[in-house]
């Protein structure tokens, strides 16, 4: 066999590969997010990483022969630009200062949840299969367990962080579901591109706004923060974002879609063994309660009835 027909078994080895990657590396980009904003402010590390990598997989798309983008599209690509990263992404990294990266991961999992009831309410939108719809209200009770008092232990979860993760991920539900109707260029790497860069201006535009720069010596920057943010350019967003848009075209997307409930999982378990965060048992349960929800969705569109239209899968990022 040659390299342009590789075997079944070399096939299938890219495939594993693969597929372990965006479980992994996107799992494990929540710790390595915690450890950038040690020592760089989030906003300016967010934007300074989404805007390196977005203008490395935009001019890559040009060299490979991508048309330049019009006007028009620049403009859709600015606003899912915001939903996605400005909103989705800022808020993760600044809740990051107030939970761990482990249960911030976990509240991103709604994404599925928020984009699955999107889909139902939008105009022609179709009713989900019931076991769509009990993954939707399981959700919600995931994140109940979460921020109400009650006797599991663990202690409080910082309720504000909870709410604002819980309101971005809505936006990125959102803009999953806009951009199936936005008119952008042909070529995931060039449409991500221009996503990553544009939401990656945005935040170090909110860096000026909120000044939270002030005060701030790039020389305090440790070696720890320095290669979080080095790791998070090349393998949270660019590698990780070449083994999506691959197996978006050999696979399914509700397989590729299962690193929605994978990723926490290993989010949870990686800020445990490296990050020392600790996993109370009400972090146990709502974990549980989440990720179930997230399975009874993707189960949900596999099996879901004739008269149901298909959802889309759930919207992942380049990288988190």
């Amino acid at each position: 066999m040659t390299a342009e027909h590789p075997s079944s078994s070399e096939h299938r080895s890219r495939v594993i590969a693969a597929f372990l990657t965006i479980y992994v590396v996107w799992g494990s980009t929540y710790l390595a997010i915690a450890f950038a904003i040690r020592t760089i402010p989030p906003f300016l590390m967010a934007g300074t990483r989404l805007t390196i990598a977005g203008a490395l997989l935009y001019l890559w798309s040009r060299w490979r022969g991508g048309a330049r983008p019009r006007p028009a599209q620049w403009g859709w690509a600015v606003l899912l630009g915001a939903l996605f990263f400005l909103i989705g992404n800022g808020t993760v990294v600044w809740v990051e200062q107030r939970l761990p990266s482990g249960l911030t991961a976990l509240v991103v999992a709604l994404v599925s949840v928020w984009t699955a009831l999107l889909e139902w309410l939008r105009p022609g939108g179709a009713r989900p299969p019931r076991i769509v719809f009990a993954g939707i209200v399981l959700g919600f009770l995931g994140v109940t367990v979460l921020v109400v008092p009650g006797g599991l232990g663990g202690g409080r979860v910082d309720v504000t962080g909870v709410v604002l993760l819980t309101g971005s991920t809505f936006a990125w539900a959102l803009a999953s579901v806009i951009s199936r109707y936005a008119d952008l260029p042909a070529g995931a790497g060039m449409v991500s591109g221009m996503e990553l860069f544009t939401g990656g201006v945005q935040l170090l535009i909110a860096s000026l706004v909120t000044r939270e720069w002030r005060g701030y010596d790039p020389a305090t920057i440790t070696l720890q923060s320095a290669l979080a943010l080095l790791y998070l350019i090349v393998f949270g967003s660019l590698v990780t974002f070449t083994a999506f848009s691959w197996l978006l075209q050999v696979s399914t997307p509700n397989k590729v879609s299962t690193a929605g409930y994978v990723n926490p999982m290993v989010a949870l378990l990686v800020g445990w063994a490296l990050g020392g965060e600790s996993l109370g048992l009400r972090s146990l349960v709502a974990s549980v309660i989440i990720v179930g929800s997230v399975i009874l969705i993707i189960t949900g569109r596999e099996l879901g009835t004739s008269r149901a239209r298909r959802l889309p899968a759930p919207a992942q990022a380049p990288s988190r």
